[in-house]
């Protein structure tokens, strides 16, 4: 279900899907040589399980641009997002920041805080108390089409 549109964010929150998962095979995929077919365990996998700590505070977000790459998070990729998760130093966050949604790298030193790109065509933002910022919510994972 879509929650709201910005320039670099498209929300989305998660939907409950019926059924037991698809198909997953706990023996690892071979990047080598293969490995014989009997060898594979067949059970059912749910993504919520897996991406979804805490399904009340979870959304999902489409990344718009570029700022993010060297973090792994590219143009069109879905993000994870968990609202309940504290936010830290290091931590990849979604921020609302003078009236836009921004997906940065949290840098936290002493009482200061700045936001930070992982492409260096994108400059670091340092938060001020002139701007109107929030940590919205925690990138837990990233979803990537291949």
């Amino acid at each position: 279900m879509l929650l709201h549109q910005s320039k670099t964010l498209t929300f989305f929150a998660p939907e409950e899907i019926g059924g037991l998962g698809a198909l997953f095979f706990d023996t690892g995929i071979s990047a080598g040589f293969p490995s014989p077919a009997e060898d594979f365990k067949e059970q059912r996998l749910s993504l919520d399980k897996e991406l979804i700590k805490n399904k009340e505070a979870t959304f999902f977000a489409r990344v718009s641009g570029q700022s993010m790459i060297g973090a792994g998070l590219d143009d069109s990729d879905l993000l994870v997002i968990d609202r309940s998760l504290e936010p830290a130093n290091n931590k990849i966050a979604v921020c609302f920041l003078d009236g836009e949604f921004t997906v940065k790298r949290l840098k936290v030193e002493k009482n200061e805080v700045w936001l930070q790109p992982e492409n260096p065509n994108y400059p670091i933002i340092k938060i001020t108390k002139e701007n109107d910022f929030i940590i919205w919510g925690i990138v837990t994972n990233v979803i990537k089409k291949v």
